[in-house]
């Protein structure tokens, strides 16, 4: 699935799935990812340590398997989305958000692009209108890009119909971690309150016709909850990770053939690498 159509999807309400890449530098496990069921694939420059090469070797390797890029950039930033973009990205989600004034810079980055400086400002304020031929060019050029933003605080909870009426937002993404922390809640899973989030933001995010979706960790989130977050019209499903995945399909497998017999503790055991990856 490409750029253009898979902002289509996001729009209409239809279903993509994909999940967050952590295995960098590894071309057989891209190609053995780009035989996996995905519409997109994640790639995270936030909390990973991933430089602006290996973010563009797997943005051209997956891209070119059919499997639309998307970058989380560090922050929001429109220098850091024009170079994600450069480097292959279709997809931009621009972390944590909580101001009209962000989501406007990374509209102007995803959608205007190579348009920069005062020419874009007017643009995006309303007192300039590009001429047709440019309005024509900036469609063509930016045919495969989409803008999603990081609801992951209260603020911007609180702040949501104001940050997802921007024109040129096509999407939202939840952190389940931050918003539990925002909510001084942290990694309460079962928290009432989060889930209450959570859903509100997906009912209100589609009757606006932007996609929506929260990272799904397995140890965090159970199918049913899944399931029901679906049935609401989560349709942007980020699902885990390939590294956090293998090792929840690695802990069920070991219980099924081992039985209850307690693993070998391991120095690393608790510790977290990332929120990106582990909760």
């Amino acid at each position: 699935m490409n750029g253009e159509q898979l902002r289509e999807q996001l729009h209409s309400g239809a279903r993509v799935y994909g999940t967050h890449v952590g295995s960098v530098g590894n071309p057989i496990v891209t190609r053995l990812l780009g035989t996996a069921p995905l519409d997109f694939i994640f790639i995270c420059n936030e909390h990973m340590p991933t430089d602006r090469a290996e973010t563009s070797a797997l943005c051209q390797q997956f891209g070119a398997l059919g499997i639309s890029p998307i970058v989380r950039i560090p922050w929001p930033c429109a220098r850091q989305a024009a170079m994600a973009l450069d480097a292959g990205a279709e997809g931009i989600v621009a972390p944590y958000v909580e101001t009209v004034e962000e989501v406007r810079e990374l509209v102007g980055a995803v959608h205007y692009r190579p348009i920069k400086g005062r020419q874009l400002r007017e643009i995006l304020d309303g007192t300039r209108s590009p001429g047709d031929i440019t309005r024509s060019f900036l469609k063509r050029f930016n045919r495969h890009s989409y803008a999603i933003i990081g609801i992951e605080s209260v603020a911007a909870y609180d702040n949501l119909d104001a940050l997802i009426s921007v024109p040129g937002v096509d999407g939202v993404f939840m952190g389940a971690h931050d918003l539990s922390v925002s909510l001084e809640a942290p990694e309460q899973w079962d928290n009432p309150a989060l889930h209450l989030l959570i859903k509100d933001v997906i009912r209100r995010c589609r009757r606006a016709g932007i996609g929506v979706g929260v990272h799904l960790h397995p140890a965090i989130f159970s199918i049913a909850q899944v399931q029901q977050f679906v049935a609401l019209g989560m349709n942007w499903i980020l699902d885990g990770a390939d590294i956090n995945l293998t090792l929840h399909s690695l802990k069920q497998r070991r219980t099924e053939i081992c039985g209850d017999e307690a693993p070998p503790a391991h120095a690393s055991a608790g510790k977290k690498i990332s929120t990106c990856i582990a909760p």
